[in-house]
């Protein structure tokens, strides 16, 4: 009975959320309706109070406000600027250069941001002008702008690598530096691919002017603070310095300090990043509180036992298994955001998961990875009408999916490589000083 309970509530949520309900009211009236129907209106209002509290009374939690300030300090101060600048004059004469360029330079601004919505609307902002003057193709340039982006999850620090890790009880530290090598792995095959169609279509992606050593020895300047921040932040988890809180912590501090250093934090920059990181913070905690009180309510119910009991019993190789689970969330991936497809999932799910005996913090990578493809998946693909709206007339939504198409091919071959060879995601972790 309580199973039946807990699974029409699952419906109940999803109901919710097709009316436009905001998520983390969806979840955690869901989650209040079904303990009231279990125990009654009284025991779910107390209950519902101290699952909110119990959960998200965590330290680890003061990391997702740092680490969305150390990231709008770089943005408002205009750093992911110069660091796009910096690398096209080291990029820009290859075919395909600014392309290429810019998926480095998404590959840095990620490293200091945890985001990719704010990594694709940076990077768009600062680099679309840079495409449409050397004449690329609207669909190579907005999809690389786009997929790019996406390295924003995959590339520590990660916000939804946090609540992934908040919700089922796993390393923050462990799955940070795990996406190190699959970020850098996704970056070097997009590369690849943007040199390689660019050298057989010229016409796609031309040859930008080559830039003497001088030149590029002076725009190493530009590189030198997201190196720094990405090395104390990162360095600092890896060698056991910091907890990704305390880490959060130095990294925003880190990032204040370089953007008063190089005079670039006056009074508007540090008014809208302490603005968009209070409206950020705000939302992803209300989710969170929000999907504890879910989770709570259908962990009570047996749901997701029952669930890991009836996939044990499948007689059919673990990899099928989760092969459909991939294809669910690429499906789910369509018509929702990155943090409702981690809440709503990861209650089902990672029971399963542990069942079959994945290890959870390669788990982490590849729902990340997965999450990375559904941001550019319609017809959603949030990422992709973001990079829509700062390109404005420059290409239609049409050209940016069809641009994104051979990115999406190389984030399915990335997942391959992950699945087939998981040391890729675990050998870093395995090593880090605790």
């Amino acid at each position: 009975m309580d199973t039946i309970i807990g699974l029409s509530g699952t419906i109940f949520m999803l109901v919710l959320l097709s009316f436009g309900v905001p998520i983390s009211f969806a979840l955690g009236f869901t989650g209040l309706v079904g303990f009231a129907v279990l125990w009654g209106t009284s025991a779910a209002i107390s209950l519902s109070i101290i699952t909110a509290y119990i959960k998200t009374a965590s330290f680890l939690l003061a990391c997702i406000p740092l680490f969305v300030l150390m990231g709008q300090t770089v943005f408002h101060c205009g750093i992911a600027k110069e660091l796009f600048s910096a690398l096209q004059i080291w990029l820009s004469r290859l075919p395909g250069g600014l392309a290429m360029a810019i998926t480095t330079a998404s590959a840095g601004f990620a490293s200091v941001s945890g985001s990719s919505s704010a990594t694709a609307a940076t990077m768009g902002s600062v680099a679309l002008p840079e495409l449409k003057r050397y004449n690329y193709s609207p669909q190579l340039a907005t999809g690389c702008l786009a997929a790019a982006g996406t390295l924003g999850i995959l590339i520590p620090p990660s916000v939804p690598m946090v609540i992934y890790g908040i919700m089922t009880e796993q390393s923050i530290g462990k799955l940070f530096i795990a996406g190190i090598i699959p970020g850098l792995i996704s970056a070097g095959l997009y590369m690849t691919m943007i040199y390689l169609r660019a050298k057989r279509n010229p016409t796609l992606a031309p040859a930008g002017p080559a830039f003497c050593w001088k030149e590029r020895m002076r725009s190493v300047r530009s590189i030198w603070p997201v190196v720094l921040i990405f090395l104390i932040v990162v360095g600092g988890i890896y060698f056991g310095i910091f907890t990704p809180t305390e880490a959060a912590a130095v990294g925003a501090t880190v990032a204040l300090l370089v953007a008063l250093g190089k005079r670039k934090l006056n009074k508007e920059a540090l008014k809208a990043s302490m603005a968009e990181t209070t409206q950020l913070s705000g939302m992803i905690l209300a989710v969170v509180i929000g999907s504890m009180v879910f989770a709570s309510f259908i962990i009570t119910t047996g749901v997701p036992n029952a669930l890991a009991s009836i996939v044990e019993s499948l007689d059919v190789n673990r990899y099928v298994i989760l092969v459909v689970m991939l294809l669910i969330y690429l499906l789910i991936g369509c018509i929702m955001t990155v943090i409702e497809i981690l809440v709503v999932t990861i209650p089902l799910f990672f029971p399963i998961v542990l069942k079959l005996g994945f290890d959870p913090i390669w788990f982490g990578i590849i729902l990340t990875k997965m999450i990375e493809i559904s941001l550019i998946t319609p017809p959603i693909g949030i990422n992709c009408l973001i990079i829509k709206g700062v390109g404005g007339e420059y290409a239609s939504t049409i050209d940016v999916f069809k641009g994104v198409t051979w990115f999406f091919i190389m984030d399915i071959v990335t997942l391959i490589i992950l699945i087939i060879f998981p040391q890729i995601s675990l050998y870093l972790p395995s090593i880090m000083y605790q």
